[in-house]
């Protein structure tokens, strides 16, 4: 409560008349108050309490009770994180303790790079210590964990939070650390990142999944992930059901006969548009770690119901900090923080899409950048349709036959390259041949704000489905549409390998599916599929344009997703109507829900780490960092305190250095969001001064594709606290500067 109240509270009322208004004042206030005028602790009102465990950290293994497992590693410790993932006593119904443990282990290695030449257990893992050393233990963090969900009181929100608080945690100097979840990740989504700092560092951590997770439903048998992650049916798991589509019995039935073996994602179908509350499920996620701390370190009440309030917002230093879609939601947090809950942000790699792009500029050494500042989906549906054409193109072959490599791989490149015929017969790339097309589509990625730092990883991204899986599921997500719109033809279901065609889910990954899936349709346990495929539904990849009759990557639904960015066709320029497809209604609606994300720039002058790697060709720093860092001196004027990092031979995906051709080419940029919230922890805590806005010229491994040398020192060179004027990125007036 406030001093003035307490102050009162003590023995200092007047005896003089109290007015009616301010005596019913007094009443709201103080029903918050015990009888003794202390501030009592209040579970916040939009939060439900699910329960809270400890976790004794006392065995290494795969033991799944709370003895034998930790806050940070599920029990597995550094050399479990780095081993294959356990398994399950009975793969067909998995305990909460064990889906527990292999969402740590899956997120975990989701985030980092754990290969052994890379920087897992030396530069950084549970084993290296808040100061960088290597303790030479597993890394254990034994502490108490409180689960409660986020719900709006329409029961169709549940965000999933998370506290940890570990034993070194000290109630005289308390720090919290907002983690939300990267990606379409799960409530242990930013384990590797907030998680780990944070309890390295005695700090509560508050995770959230903002509204995101592994939350399967199957419309099938009417079955959901519960919180806990088991599966259930919707009616069984009742309040504690994760996700499930809002279906009638009749509409499921209907959907059934139509499209067998779908399946339902809780980002993509929830009709939420769960992005326009990372901010303030964030928010939230502090309120309840509050709430959590003063349960278990406040006093009892003086009339023994429940505990002071012994932490707040103001005594508590909380800094919020994640990576990629956490990244953007720890900045929207910002922005809505009016309670001044936070103290300082760390942004990596963030989707920081800005409002405008009026009214400030991006240079890159001294000239403006093509294009800078568009929303996600307009570059992602873009690229959705030209990558694979560009990776043919003599400066986007990577060379190496990895996995996600398209180039690797004779039968995608015959796909690709009737992806370029197919472009040039709409008049969408030019050139005679598929060597001028894909020269001209790597033209056209360029001229819309990709980097040349890109052009190896477009065939990477695409090999890999991002740009398939993320269109449409944030079509979805944007529009709020439900699972059985099938917006341009798309849906989700597990696939066969070898022929894409729809095919029931195997019972026993969709039993894992909570620890096993990263929340997206990547394959674990479903995929993108192409309804209107040619010879029936497939698997995107295998799709066949009923416009070109080719195999050209379902094209024709890539244009449909376009189409709902543009509010107009593609090729033609015609907009749409209530007649073509997609309708204008559902552009209308993908729009709406876009601008619904859009960040304002105002980060209410707070201290910010915002770090990207200049080779990140999901989230371009064009559009993303550059842009957002330029947006926000417009807002902020010189009093912003945003500082931003920029680390050459970065890229996206740390989880791809174990990947041939990309550990000779990049370093991690993990390392660069550790040294962030170093910086932003001393900012706060000693009052150091933040590090100037800068570039860091990594050093690539080089070697050998798939064994690169180990990584050193050399390699990760640190933030300046006095950058070259080669490497320091300024400003010409409301323009960013970013050096070569």
């Amino acid at each position: 409560m406030s001093k003035t109240l307490a102050g009162t509270a003590s023995g200092a009322f007047s005896r003089r008349p109290i007015q009616a208004a301010a005596l019913a004042a007094l009443a709201g206030t103080l029903a918050a108050c015990g009888g003794d005028g202390t501030q009592l602790n209040k579970l916040p009102a939009d939060i439900t309490h699910h329960g809270a465990t400890t976790y004794g950290a006392t065995a290494v293994g795969t033991g799944a009770t709370a003895a034998t497992q930790d806050l940070l590693t599920g029990g597995l410790g550094k050399t479990g994180l780095g081993a294959a993932l356990p398994a399950y006593a009975d793969p067909a119904a998995p305990t909460a303790a064990e889906l527990r443990r292999n969402a740590i282990h899956s997120n975990y290695r989701g985030l980092v790079d754990i290969t052994a030449n890379g920087g897992y257990g030396r530069f950084y893992g549970p084993n290296i210590d808040a100061a960088g050393n290597d303790t030479g233990g597993e890394g254990l963090i034994p502490g108490r964990e409180y689960i409660g969900s986020i719900d709006d009181g329409s029961g169709n929100k549940r965000s999933v939070v998370a506290v940890q608080i570990p034993t070194s945690f000290n109630p005289d100097a308390p720090c919290l650390v907002l983690g939300p979840s990267s990606g379409s990740r799960g409530v242990y989504g930013a384990i590797a990142t907030a998680a780990e700092w944070g309890l390295k560092h005695g700090c509560a951590v508050a995770l959230t999944d903002a509204g995101k997770g592994m939350g399967l439903y199957d419309p099938t048998d009417d079955t959901v992930n519960r919180i806990d992650g088991t599966r259930a049916t919707r009616s069984a798991a009742g309040a504690l059901s994760h996700f499930a589509a809002t279906l009638t019995d009749t509409a499921r039935a209907a959907f059934n006969a139509a499209f067998p073996n779908r399946l339902a994602l809780k980002h993509a179908h929830s009709q939420q548009n769960p992005e326009k509350d990372w901010g303030n499920d964030t928010l939230a996620a502090a309120r309840y770690a509050l709430w959590a701390l003063n349960e278990e370190y406040a006093r009892v009440s003086w009339d023994g119901s429940t505990k002071e309030a012994r932490f707040d917002g103001g005594n508590t230093l909380v800094i919020a900090g994640s990576v990629s879609n956490g990244g953007a939601a720890v900045l929207r947090a910002a922005e809505q923080d009016s309670e001044g809950l936070i103290d300082g942000v760390v942004a990596g790699e963030p989707s920081a899409q800005p409002a405008s792009t009026s009214g400030y500029g991006v240079n890159l050494g001294g000239a403006a950048v093509p294009a800078y500042g568009k929303p996600l989906f307009d570059y992602f549906t873009f690229a959705n349709l030209y990558q694979p054409c560009a990776s043919l193109a003599p400066t986007a072959v990577l060379g190496e036959a990895t996995t996600y490599n398209i180039m690797g791989s004779a039968a995608f490149r015959a796909l690709a390259t009737n992806r370029c015929a197919a472009l040039a017969a709409r008049g969408l790339v030019t050139g005679a041949t598929t060597a001028d097309r894909a020269a001209d589509a790597l033209a056209r990625l360029r001229a819309y704000g990709y980097g040349a730092e890109n052009d190896t990883m477009h065939n990477a991204h695409y090999g890999l489905g991002n740009a398939a899986i993320i269109t449409m599921m944030y079509a979805n997500a944007y529009g709020r549409f439900s699972v059985a719109d099938n917006v341009c033809g798309l849906s989700v279901a597990a696939t066969s390998a070898t022929t894409g065609e729809v095919v029931p889910v195997v019972a026993n990954t969709k039993a894992a599916s909570f620890a096993l899936g990263n929340g997206t349709a990547n394959g674990s346990p479903a995929s993108v599929v192409y309804n209107n495929s040619v010879g029936g539904a497939r698997q995107w990849s295998f799709g066949v344009s009923p416009t070109s009759g080719t195999a050209d990557l379902a094209l024709d639904s890539a244009l449909c997703l376009r189409a709902l960015a543009l509010g107009a066709d593609p090729a033609t320029g015609a907009a749409l109507t209530d007649s073509t497809t997609p309708t204008l209604a559902q552009s209308q609606a993908v729009r709406a829900g876009v601008n619904d994300v859009l960040l304002n720039g105002k980060l209410r002058g707070k201290p910010v780490m915002m770090v990207g790697g200049r080779s990140d060709a999901l989230i371009p720093v064009n559009h993303s960092e550059r842009a957002y860092a330029a947006f926000n001196r417009l807002q902020e004027g010189e009093g912003s305190q945003l500082r931003y990092i920029e680390v050459t031979n970065a890229q996206h995906f740390d989880g791809f250095l174990g990947l041939a051709g990309f550990d000779t080419r990049f370093v991690p940029l993990h390392v660069y969001f550790n040294a962030a919230m170093d910086a932003m922890y001393a900012r706060l805590k000693n009052g150091a001064a933040l590090p100037p806005s800068q570039v860091v010229r990594a050093v690539p491994r080089g070697g050998t594709p798939a064994s690169a040398p180990a990584l050193t020192a050399a390699n990760i060179p640190a933030i300046s606290t006095a950058p070259a004027a080669a490497d320091a990125i300024g400003f010409s007036g409301t323009s960013i500067n970013v050096p070569n």
